[in-house]
């Protein structure tokens, strides 16, 4: 049985699963889940790709072909993700994590990446952290990636939380452009965003099929459930300036993941030596 560190603060709670992928397991205010819960099964997994919320490092979304351009040397990624033909959402999701430290209100989780390019794994070394911060009204998550070689490498960040989704459910988040997808879900072109998809008022989130990439985002969102009576206000520092609306026909979750690049684009995001890239997205809860 995954270990877990449960966090909480007045209405708050949030459950933490460091062994499974540093993940997110549930994030509720009273008994009301904000986030999809992760099931049992799926925390003795040891893998976050179903869970609340997991990490995107080093990289988010998908990898053409598992072909990694940068500063002119080409690395081959292999598959990573069950029934994707491409390499996604980097290392951190399908590892366990150490803990760091922990207490009522906060945590602290670590992940060393060593290098694995021999077998077709992320090709550097880098160490992840995370750490959550509980308040009455809201959940902080600091995310983090330093590099751990001697040359310049290529180090993205990302959050992919599964919101809650009910039939009124609305979202609210200005983007500037979009990237057009192919049938596998890879970026073929930036256009501006579309009538069709576009949040700049709240709208009801079943109103609109999407799996892609903006940018021009301004690092805010908000969620609201209107049968519920509540809002979450996303709120997300530089470097995510990228946003991934993930809304699958059919289902009782969608997603608003903040990033710090377009998909497929990690190769333009260099990371000194012994450098940090890093960043908080905040969630924060009102009643309507």
């Amino acid at each position: 049985m995954t270990d877990l560190l449960s966090l909480q603060a007045g209405r708050l709670v949030v459950d933490l699963a460091p062994q499974a992928g540093g993940s997110i397991v549930r994030f509720r205010i009273g008994d009301v889940d904000l986030l999809r819960p992760m099931t049992p099964a799926d925390m003795a997994s040891g893998r976050g790709n179903n869970a609340s919320a997991f990490p995107l490092v080093p990289f988010s979304n998908r990898i053409a072909n598992g072909r990694l351009d940068f500063e002119g040397e080409t690395f081959q990624l292999k598959r990573n993700w069950p029934d994707v033909a491409h390499p996604m959402h980097g290392d951190g999701w399908s590892h366990g994590w150490d803990v760091v430290r922990a207490d009522e209100r906060s945590a602290e989780i670590v992940y060393l990446h060593g290098r694995a390019g021999a077998e077709g794994g992320w090709p550097f070394r880098y160490r992840a952290r995370q750490s959550y911060r509980l308040a009455s009204d809201r959940l902080s998550v600091v995310l983090a990636i330093d590099n751990l070689e001697d040359r310049v490498v290529p180090a993205g960040l990302g959050l992919h939380p599964f919101f809650v989704r009910e039939p009124d459910t609305e979202l609210v988040c200005h983007a500037q452009a979009v990237w057009l997808a192919d049938r596998e879900v890879l970026p073929v072109e930036r256009v501006p965003v579309p009538d069709d998809w576009n949040f700049d008022r709240p709208r009801r989130v079943d109103g609109v099929v999407l799996d892609n990439c903006f940018d021009g985002w301004p690092g805010k969102a908000n969620v609201i459930w209107p049968g519920r009576r509540l809002r979450l206000d996303l709120e997300a520092s530089e470097p995510f300036r990228h946003v991934v609306i993930y809304t699958p026909p059919g289902q009782s979750y969608f997603c608003v993941e903040p990033v710090s690049h377009a998909n497929g684009q990690v190769g333009i995001l260099p990371l000194a030596p012994g450098a940090t890239r890093g960043g908080e997205i905040v969630f924060r809860i009102s009643d309507l």
